[in-house]
């Protein structure tokens, strides 16, 4: 992929994952890379587009097919902008994030989006999703119930167990602060 990142000549690129069920990884972790690839690399010009096996949080999001309905799609579609966002860590959000609390305990802290304080104290979890409109991020506690979202440029949590799960990946490593922010730079998704 490498190759093909650096490629002048590249004005579009295709990713089709395997299901999770085939290779253990959800599919939106494959989409999350290869944006974050051309994001490290300064090629946000070239178009994504992407065929998810199955519906996933991303395609939900993003408001597109998935399986074989996708294929003329990627191949002929048409790309909208799209803001990016991304984290301290340079990992892009393409599907969801949450901010735990580490070890299966409550997250004790407190989140702002933007300037919006959603939680001081301890809550079970932080639900940290992209939108295709801007501001670009939205963020909420986690209920079982629909709504309760505030959107913003930034979604950030400081804590003392704070923990960061990306796309259904947990990272154990214990930080203080994790923001998820949208990038100066927006990107190129194909969906229509």
């Amino acid at each position: 992929m490498a190759d093909a990142v650096t490629d002048p000549d590249l004005t579009r690129l295709i990713v089709s994952p395997p299901a999770a069920a085939e290779s253990g990884v959800d599919p939106d972790v494959f989409l999350s890379q290869v944006v974050a690839a051309l994001m490290k690399n300064d090629r946000l010009d070239v178009e994504i587009a992407y065929i998810a096996p199955h519906s996933t949080r991303a395609t939900k999001v993003y408001g597109l097919k998935h399986g074989a309905r996708a294929i003329a799609l990627a191949e002929s579609g048409v790309a909208r902008t799209l803001p990016l966002i991304r984290d301290d860590a340079a990992t892009v959000l393409v599907g969801r994030a949450r901010h735990l609390g580490a070890e299966g305990a409550r997250l004790h802290g407190e989140t702002y989006v933007d300037s919006h304080r959603l939680f001081d104290g301890e809550t079970t979890a932080v639900e940290i999703e992209p939108t295709v409109d801007e501001p670009g991020v939205r963020g909420r506690v986690a209920r079982r119930l629909p709504g309760g979202w505030h959107a913003g440029r930034a979604v950030q949590t400081g804590g003392t167990n704070v923990v960061v799960e990306r796309e259904g990946v947990l990272t154990e490593r214990v930080v203080k602060r994790s923001t998820f922010y949208r990038h100066h730079i927006d990107w190129k998704l194909v969906a229509t």
